[in-house]
């Protein structure tokens, strides 16, 4: 085991506390800091992609443009650019929007107990998906994709359904529209 197989133990302030195994800390069900980032284009699309199904959890199900758990021996700002890199093969200026706590029960028997720090970026080009993190990737509407995810939510993770319903990532495609 290494140190990035590691998560950030917080309080329910995100107050660090320690470290834990990734799997372990999500077997137990215990708080750490996660991250989610949010890309949208000049169209106002969000860009999503669908976790690879050999995922340790929510395999094959449409998600944020990333999201991991800081590392503990790293700044924040660099884990989140290596995740979007590692992941989709994206480099571009993020913009930390708001953030949130959360608890669900998974697949295989796993609990996610999270800090999630959400973040918010423009991006226009084409991702590079690494096979390993991600399958797919599509393109698509705020609105439209609130009208999906209500009519057929168990193609979703439950930590997105949250961020795609907050006010602020509305505001962000707005912006850019």
């Amino acid at each position: 085991m290494t140190w990035m197989d590691q998560v950030i133990l917080v309080d329910e302030f995100d107050n660090a506390r320690g470290s834990m195994d990734k799997m372990e800390a999500h077997q137990k069900g215990i708080l750490h800091r996660a991250f989610s980032i949010q890309l949208i284009n000049s169209r106002g699309e969000l860009l999503l992609q669908k976790r690879a199904r050999s995922k340790y959890h929510s395999g094959g199900l449409w998600t944020n443009t990333c999201c991991s758990h800081q590392h503990p021996q790293q700044p924040p700002e660099q884990t989140i650019q290596q995740r979007l890199m590692d992941e989709m093969g994206i480099n571009t200026p993020l913009t930390f929007a708001y953030k949130f706590i959360y608890k669900t029960d998974l697949d295989h028997q796993l609990i996610e107990y999270e800090w999630d720090h959400v973040y918010i970026g423009y991006f226009d080009g084409i991702p590079v998906l690494n096979r390993e993190e991600a399958e797919d990737w599509k393109l698509v509407r705020l609105d439209q994709l609130i009208l999906d995810i209500n009519s057929d939510p168990q193609q979703y993770t439950f930590w997105f359904k949250l961020i795609a319903q907050h006010p602020m990532i509305h505001e962000f495609a707005r912006q850019v529209h």
